[in-house]
């Protein structure tokens, strides 16, 4: 008789923390360079102000990200990935090729708009907005 597979548990809550909605993309820019609040919202299409911070604290408790306040005025917050978080890039490169190989035809166009690194038409108004 053979054995049932079993899901080993820090498997589980590796894939259940890093699967979670939102935090893939985060982590993703974050790969490409540190980032402040709003890079991070600009870069990631559809994802909420408290969905962010939300997220950010989650990261960071779990020790992927770290929170830099650089004692400015104003105050400015930089987010960047820990020697753990760098450490998911061949995680995430290799997610992001498989991707590209076996999803480019399931795209709707409006999950073409989620798509990376292009940006959405939302984040450059927000940015013409903020440079006023």
């Amino acid at each position: 008789m053979e054995k049932n597979p079993v899901v080993c548990e820090t498997f589980h809550r590796a894939v259940e923390l890093i699967g979670r909605r939102w935090n893939g993309a985060i982590v993703f820019v974050l790969l490409r360079s540190k980032c402040r609040y709003s890079a991070l919202r600009d870069a990631i299409p559809g994802i909420t102000d408290r969905m962010l911070s939300e997220r950010l604290q989650e990261l960071e408790k779990a020790g992927i990200i770290d929170r830099t306040v650089v004692p400015e005025t104003p105050v400015r917050v930089e987010y960047a990935l820990t020697k753990k978080g760098r450490a998911l890039a061949t995680a995430l490169n290799a997610v992001g090729d498989w991707a590209h190989k076996w999803m480019e035809d399931d795209v709707t166009p409006a999950a073409a708009s989620l798509a990376f690194p292009r940006r959405t038409a939302r984040a450059a108004s927000r940015s013409k907005t903020r440079s006023r």
